[in-house]
């Protein structure tokens, strides 16, 4: 059943409460496009204000033959009627390549998981519409005009137990130029880790973080006591009727408080030969991995490097489409595009491999990806970055951050670009930027000189 809802007197404070109300169940999910804040759309615009899920009906995961079980289990859904929605995680990828992941897990997010809720909310141009399969409309809005006084915005003091080292990030950063110059790999995105010990309340640092960063495509997850805070600005692939699309982003530069000097780092990307290759070399990528199921002839860059302004940074993104079969289904596209290229490098296969060697972490669900697929076989999924991971059970918080890495790389600046990308989430949790080199003798070293300052404060 459903039923349509007027637009509420106060539209953030519904947010919030229909925030807060899902927090309650054990699988939850709200894809945020942000659209209230008037921050970018990159290109296709999106399809909804946002849309929310609670509960769960059914839950899938996979077993011995992930893309068999996957297609009939979504074959299922949409012959039912049903809405569904998940993640998969970055290690996916070992069902798909002869890969692995030697690392330990940190939070233990199933590698892929997808579900059918109980509950279902989409806002679109002001109207939320809630589907049910349990409680009347009049008792799930009662609990949302509830849910909305139960903030609680205290949170324990947070204590960092792993820390990027500079050194070793430079160090790793060489051994990858020289994969690059021996022909192994193009390009490569390398992460590295952040982690803390605390307690926070996971609704609250999420309304904060995409309040700082209004990406378009933002989401709060929930699954069992594991939350994923995100405010992604990246699509990895949609697909609307016959129409598929993917919207890598390759180039970043900082946004700055002086509006000539923004707009001089704006120029600046769009002019880089450097961020320029980047971006190319994964839309090649793109376009390699959408003609496995592109009708022929129908792939096509609708845009390049198309220059796109967030609040705190710029970003380079281009857009890749193509067109597919009626019966193609996400399975299908999944397996031929995932991971996508914008987390990996090219060739992708080899630069996963050498990932694996360079990077300390299991990336999980970090460069991984959460969407919807609607009755009709629609979806919409983000690539999973610029995150806050939290673990309610055992208190732990992670944030990772990364960048391509060609031949033209220079680290010391790869290094700095992933302090921008780190910075609105340590801001959220109250951690100094400085604070997570307090304990490296170089860290002290970069950071109280004053010359770094002075190139970076008005970055963060």
């Amino acid at each position: 059943m459903f039923s349509h809802v007027s637009s509420h007197s106060d539209p953030d404070r519904l947010r919030s409460g229909v925030l807060r109300y899902l927090a309650q169940f054990s699988h939850a999910v709200f894809l945020d496009s942000n659209t209230a804040a008037n921050g970018p759309i990159p290109v296709t615009g999106v399809t909804y204000d946002w849309i929310a899920a609670a509960g769960v009906s059914e839950i899938f995961y996979p077993a011995k033959e992930p893309f068999l079980e996957l297609n009939s289990f979504l074959k299922r859904q949409q012959t039912a009627g049903n809405w569904v929605f998940g993640h998969v995680c970055y290690d996916f990828k070992n069902e798909i390549e002869k890969l692995h992941s030697h690392h330990n897990p940190a939070m233990n997010f199933a590698t892929l998981q997808f579900f059918v809720p109980e509950q279902l909310f989409i806002m679109k141009q002001g109207q939320l519409t809630i589907y049910n399969r349990t409680n009347n409309t009049a008792e799930i809005l009662q609990a949302i005009q509830t849910s909305e006084k139960e903030i609680d915005p205290s949170h324990s003091s947070l204590r960092l137990v792993q820390l990027p080292s500079k050194d070793a990030y430079l160090k790793t950063i060489g051994t990858i130029l020289h994969h690059i110059s021996r022909g192994d790999i193009y390009e490569m995105n390398y992460c590295h880790q952040v982690a803390a010990e605390g307690v926070i309340d996971p609704v609250f640092i999420y309304e904060k973080l995409v309040t700082e960063s209004p990406n378009p495509f933002a989401a709060f997850y929930k699954s069992d006591n594991k939350f994923l805070l995100c405010a992604s600005p990246e699509r990895y692939l949609k697909k609307s009727g016959n129409t598929v699309l993917s919207q890598p982003i390759k180039g970043t530069a900082a946004r700055d408080a002086d509006p000539v000097q923004d707009t001089l780092n704006k120029n600046h990307l769009a002019k880089s030969e450097k961020e320029r290759s980047e971006n190319v070399m994964i839309v090649d990528l793109v376009r390699n991995d959408l003609s496995k199921h592109a009708l022929p002839g129908s792939v096509k860059v609708d845009e390049l490097f198309g220059v796109y302004t967030f609040r705190k940074v710029h970003q380079l993104i281009s857009t890749v489409s193509c067109q597919v079969d009626k019966g193609t289904s996400f399975a299908d596209l999944l397996q031929a595009t995932f991971p996508m290229g914008s987390m990996t490098g090219a060739p992708k296969v080899r630069a996963m491999q050498i990932i694996e060697e360079a990077e300390n972490f299991k990336r999980e669900l970090y460069s991984g990806t959460i969407g919807y697929i609607s009755p009709e076989g629609d979806f919409d999924f983000n690539v999973v970055i610029r995150s806050i991971f939290y673990d309610a059970e055992a208190h732990k918080i992670y944030l990772a951050a990364g960048g391509a890495i060609t031949a033209a790389s220079i680290p010391e600046k790869e290094f700095e670009e992933t302090l921008i990308k780190l910075a609105p989430q340590l801001k959220v949790l109250n951690i100094p930027l400085s604070a997570i080199f307090s304990t490296e003798k170089e860290g002290r070293h970069a950071y109280n000189d004053r010359r770094f300052f002075r190139v970076t404060k008005n970055k963060f």
